[in-house]
């Protein structure tokens, strides 16, 4: 069995690389439903729709451990699909989760009731899909009180990135972080909720200023993920390798991941 890990494009591929450094001996099935990309623009029917015929490929491809490598479709699919339609030998993750847990200090399980934490203004930067849903306000409720949060949708920013054309994508940054310091001056932290931006998290960090921590969520994620499978080593089999899936143009999709992750890449047709 090797572990999937979904997105709707290539901003996965930040979370895979973090995972696979730090789980080497893990197996991978990547899936981009490129083909669908962006997520961000769609209903929340839309993408839950999406969602579970790409995690049901991921099952067929022998991965009963899927990550959603997606904060859109964590966001906007993720609760419906755990309350409802994941058969009890299967497991879906998402990625907001353990970044909240990180922020407001506090352990894998620990389900006490919310409390006041250090941080108490936060930028969101996330698709206009994640935004809507309200997830990550929903999420942070559960484990703390009094933080605010202001959340700025960032239009355009991942077909940006997706098409690599990275010079729009940081002006598209700065523009989208000017936007949100006018209804948020003085953010004490930021959160790209997009698995797509951290790889302008320089440029993100630039325009907020060296006083915003900024959390991105890759390195995140692969520690969370770890630590899930030294509790539960019978979601995933023996042996290395990676597989790399997309409903898209195969040789179009590898192109742009090479591009994207700066190393050789080769999708297959899912």
């Amino acid at each position: 069995m090797a572990v999937g890990v979904f997105d709707s494009g290539l901003g996965g591929l930040t979370v895979l690389d973090a995972v696979q450094k730090r789980l080497p001996d893990v197996p991978f099935v990547y899936f981009a439903d490129s083909k669908h990309a962006p997520y961000g623009v769609r209903s929340a029917d839309d993408i839950y729709d999406l969602t579970t015929a790409a995690v049901e490929r991921l099952w067929d491809a022998g991965c009963d451990l899927v990550i959603l490598a997606c904060n859109t479709a964590s966001a906007a699919a993720l609760r419906r699909m755990q309350e409802s339609w994941v058969p009890a030998d299967k497991r879906v993750l998402g990625v907001f989760v353990p970044l909240i847990e990180v922020m407001t200090e506090r352990t894998w399980g620990d389900n006490s009731p919310p409390r006041e934490v250090a941080v108490e203004h936060v930028a969101l930067f996330a698709t206009p899909a994640t935004v809507s849903s309200r997830a990550f306000q929903r999420e942070l409720a559960f484990r703390a009180i009094g933080v605010d949060v202001e959340a700025q949708a960032c239009g355009g920013l991942v077909d940006a990135i997706e098409e690599g054309d990275m010079i729009l994508a940081e002006a598209l940054v700065r523009s989208h972080v000017d936007a949100l310091k006018r209804k948020m001056p003085r953010p004490q932290a930021a959160i790209l909720g997009c698995t797509h931006y951290p790889l302008l998290q320089d440029v993100f960090q630039e325009a907020l200023g060296p006083e915003v921590a900024v959390y991105s969520q890759a390195s995140i994620v692969a520690e969370s993920l770890a630590d899930y499978l030294e509790r539960h080593p019978h979601m995933v089999g023996p042996g290395q390798g990676e597989r790399f899936l997309t409903t898209g143009n195969p040789r179009k999709v590898s192109d742009n991941a090479t591009r994207f992750l700066r190393k050789s890449m080769s999708f297959e047709a899912a």
